[in-house]
Formats: C-alpha cells, structure tokens, sequence
C-alpha cells in the first residue's frame, strides 16, 4: 500500500535548514561522504517498490524505532556488554547513533556496490571484537544469535514506530518488510533471521529468561534525553520522541527492565508523536538518502511520498 497524504511543502528556508539537517545526520563526518545518487542506475539490495523503502524514509519513526531496538539490544547481556564496552555511546552518543543511521540508510537505500563492500567491512570489526559479560559468560560480537537479535529489535522497533506514530502497517506489510530484511540480516552474519512477525514474536518469546535488567539502559535514556541529538528546529520534541520510544517496547519487556510509566509518553503527548510522525511522512526530504536514492534509479525524488 502506496501512501496517500498529500506532499507539505514547507517555507523554503526552514525547507533548506531540514534538508541539510537530514544530510548531514545521516552522513558523519567521521569516514567518507555516501553519495546515493550514484551510481546512476544501480541497485540497492532492497527493491525501491518495497515496504521497507517506504517505512525507512520516515526520520521519526526511524529515530522512535532506532532508540527501541537499542532499548531491546542492552536488555541482552552480551549484547549490552559489548555495546557499552566496545562503542562510543557514551563518549560520542550523537556520533554514535549517525554511524549507526548512516549504515542502515546504505543497507536499505546504498547502490550494491557500497552497501556490500561497507555491510563486509562491519562484519570485519565484529570479529575482532570478544570479551566477558559482568556475570563471566563468553561472548563475541560475531555470534550470529546476537546477531539476528540485534538486527530484530532494529527492525521491530522502527516497524512499530511507524506502525503506531506515522500510519497502521497491515500484518501482509509487517510480513513483507521481515522477508525483506533477512537476506540483507544474513550478510551480517544473523543466524535465521525472522522473515515475518510470527518469526518474530517467536524469537522475541524465546529471549524469556536470556533479557535482564540493568542500570545502564536507564544512563542510556538519560543521555539520549540531555543530548542535543535532533536537528535544531526539532530538538524541543527530543524527550517526548525518546519516551515514545519506551512506549513502544512490548509490555513484559518493559516490567522485566522497570521501565515504568513515568518513563513513557504523558496522555497529553502521545497526539505530538503523532504529529510529527504524521507529518514527517508528507515532507519530501530532497537531500535524504531515500529521495536521492529515487534519483539515483530514474525516479522522482518524490516517489515514496505519493
């Protein structure tokens, strides 16, 4: 199902101000500029004619779904041992979380011949990465079970995120952006990666007993609260977008981790998330790397918002 809003079309300044914001968050200054206007004509690993493309495009639901799965990610030990351990989340969250959103908008958007090349150099650093949970169990960055864990939650997470805050998906459309995402989960080394939401429910039912609770997914919310993370005409909304972000972890991961209510969004905000979900789905981005993408295959710029 195609979206069906009509396109807003901003004020031209503020219009700059977000198209260069959507550059530049999603291309870091550390490592090389991605280009997804070229080359003309390739393809990416994910069909332009895809839910995922369409879901993707979204930035609040990918900054709402991306906070979730790394919510779900910390409440895994290993995972999170290595996470705050081995990344700068804590130094560099903003950094961080740019790199992060950079090699998933490759993943999804990047021409073949820059997303396999970047997905191996990944799956390179992660094989050098090892070392020992609080507790004492062993483990390593490569494990491919993490590795379907991680890439899961990220995929859940912005799925409901879009699901809830932008427009309903169809469980045919949650089926589909599952299928489309586990071959490309596979490159990363995820061991049998779910290809629709049963799968899903399924897996997320067998980390019963595996999730646990822990202090740092509470610094991590703070940091993500206190630090200037969105571009500037959107920072005011940061903290409601993070506690929607809690709204949508399933409910007996939230009593597992002593998420709260007070952690999640007020009455009074939940229509703000809304909003700007609603919102951001009908704002063509033209710097983002889903429009240049479009480009990139001959398409309009504004193909993913008719």
């Amino acid at each position: 199902m195609q979206p069906n809003s009509s396109i807003i079309r901003l004020p031209w300044r503020l219009q700059r101000r977000l198209d260069a914001a959507a550059g530049a968050f999603l291309n870091p200054r550390q490592g090389p500029a991605i280009d997804f206007a070229r080359p003309p004509g390739e393809q990416a690993l994910v069909s332009p004619d895809s839910v995922s493309w369409r879901i993707f495009k979204n930035p609040i639901a990918l900054y709402i779904g991306g906070l979730a799965g790394v919510i779900l990610e910390l409440a895994e030990p290993a995972v999170r041992t290595g996470v705050w351990e081995h990344s700068s989340f804590r130094t560099d969250p903003v950094g961080r979380l740019r790199r992060t959103g950079s090699a998933a908008m490759v993943t999804i958007y990047g021409a073949r011949s820059i997303a396999v090349p970047m997905i191996a150099g990944v799956t390179r650093m992660h094989a050098k990465i090892s070392g020992k949970t609080p507790a004492g169990a062993a483990y390593r960055a490569s494990d491919a079970q993490l590795l379907a864990w991680v890439h899961t939650t990220a995929a859940f997470g912005i799925a409901e995120a879009y699901n809830r805050y932008v427009e309903p998906l169809s469980r045919v459309e949650l089926d589909s952006l599952y299928r489309e995402g586990a071959p490309v989960a596979q490159l990363y080394g995820a061991l049998e990666p779910p290809c629709s939401d049963a799968e899903r429910r399924a897996l997320f039912d067998s980390m019963r007993g595996r999730l646990e609770p822990s202090p740092i997914v509470f610094q991590f919310l703070q940091i993500m609260r206190e630090t200037p993370a969105l571009p500037r005409p959107l920072r005011w909304l940061q903290r409601t977008l993070v506690a929607a972000a809690v709204e949508i972890i399933p409910d007996w991961i939230r009593e597992l981790l002593g998420l709260t209510e007070s952690y999640g969004l007020r009455q009074g905000e939940r229509w703000m998330a809304r909003l700007a979900g609603a919102a951001s789905n009908r704002i063509v981005l033209r710097e983002s790397p889903a429009a240049q993408a479009c480009v990139r295959l001959g398409l309009p710029a504004t193909h993913l918002y008719r």
